[in-house]
């Protein structure tokens, strides 16, 4: 009998919502899951006192500017409003601004409602929605801002320096897991390696693992497992965005599905237990096979820091990785700052050819693959 994909892996799942389907997604394939939800199993909280509180604020003035950042958040918002009989002046408050949002999400629930959002960023994060916003003077601008789960108010800060009126909505809060303990199990399997990989399906999971691993002890073993061993898999770049702060590599699919992601890793582990084959644009293949490369059939000698950023690129080939991160996969002893990566990427573009790594302005670098 022929072995299934993932037969003899290991794979831990940290979704609350939607878990059944995935298990049984990673154990059709043969794969052993583990799983500890790192979010309430209800975890959007709603403060219908303070939601209608914050409404009635965004109602009082014209608004300029609105910047969406989720779909739920924008249905939970426009139904809790219906219940108040405040939809109608709600929608007619924001038909007014010019409507930024971050991704498709955001912007089917604005669509449901007859809003038109005016820019949305590609890349599906708040940060290119900032960056879009760079350049602009918005001295006197009221901006009104739909946070997410977690607290935008940094965001608010930095608009409110460039002169904006910034008013900040709280539609939900993401509540942490009511029993923390298969948490702390899922961690000691990372730092002890016992894991092949974990899948994330939101940022704020992201954040729930790594706080929690913080009391323990364990988050420098969970970090460096990631950097080394465990794959973090994640459903898209918004939440892949969450392990950029600790320097953590990612991978997801292009699109931001469920099922893309556990396809993903059904090639992935296997490929990385025989040997990573990549198609370099140009038409160079680029095999990696534990610390050994190959670049056509022809060893490549690589010193530790061009081999560390290496090996973050191609956890994830064709997508960037941000300076930070690749700054937190350098040796111990490497000087800490982004001139040491700016090194590190010339002495690999050295041995690998100099277009086999793009720079992506403001943003970090990537491997260039062949996408045939």
């Amino acid at each position: 009998m022929t072995d299934l994909p993932l037969t003899g892996f290991r794979v831990g799942v940290t979704a609350a919502r939607k878990v059944e389907e995935q298990i049984a997604l990673f154990v059709r394939r043969g794969a052993t899951v583990e799983w500890a939800p790192a979010l309430s199993q209800d975890p959007n909280q709603v403060d219908d006192a303070s939601l209608r509180a914050a409404t009635e604020e965004v109602l009082a003035r014209p608004v300029d500017m609105f910047l969406a950042t989720t779909g739920i958040g924008m249905r939970t918002w426009f139904l809790a409003a219906d219940g108040w009989g405040l939809a109608d002046p709600l929608v007619a408050a924001l038909s007014s601004a010019e409507i930024l949002a971050r991704g498709p999400k955001s912007v089917g629930a604005l669509r449901r409602r007859g809003l038109r959002e005016m820019w949305a960023p590609e890349s599906e994060c708040f940060e290119d929605v900032l960056e879009h916003l760079r350049g602009r003077d918005l001295t006197g601008l009221r901006i009104v801002v739909q946070e997410h789960g977690q607290s935008l108010s940094m965001v608010a800060h930095a608009l409110r320096r460039r002169g904006a009126d910034v008013t900040v909505v709280t539609v939900y809060r993401v509540a942490g897991a009511e029993d923390p303990e298969p948490m702390f199990r899922m961690i000691e399997l990372i730092a002890d390696r016992r894991l092949d990989a974990v899948t994330f399906t939101s940022a704020p999971a992201v954040a729930a693992l790594m706080d929690a691993a913080g009391p323990v002890g364990r988050r420098d073993d969970v970090i460096t497992a990631f950097q080394a061993d465990v794959i973090a898999s994640c459903v898209g770049p918004v939440t892949a965005a969450a392990f950029e702060l600790w320097g953590v590599p990612t991978i997801f699919p292009e699109r931001s599905r469920l099922a893309a992601m556990v396809k993903q890793l059904e090639v992935e582990l296997p490929s990385r237990r025989e040997g990573l084959s990549i198609s370099l644009q140009g038409g160079a293949l680029l095999l990696l096979h534990g610390d050994d490369v190959l670049l056509d059939g022809l060893e490549v000698k690589l010193s530790p820091a061009p081999t560390a950023v290496l090996h973050a690129l191609v956890a994830n080939p064709g997508n960037v990785v941000s300076r930070r991160a690749l700054l937190a996969m350098l040796p111990s002893g490497t000087a800490g700052s982004e001139h040491a990566v700016e090194m590190a990427v010339a002495r690999l573009r050295a041995a690998l050819g100099t277009k086999a790594v793009q720079t992506v302005v403001k943003r970090g670098y990537r491997l260039a693959v062949n996408d045939s």
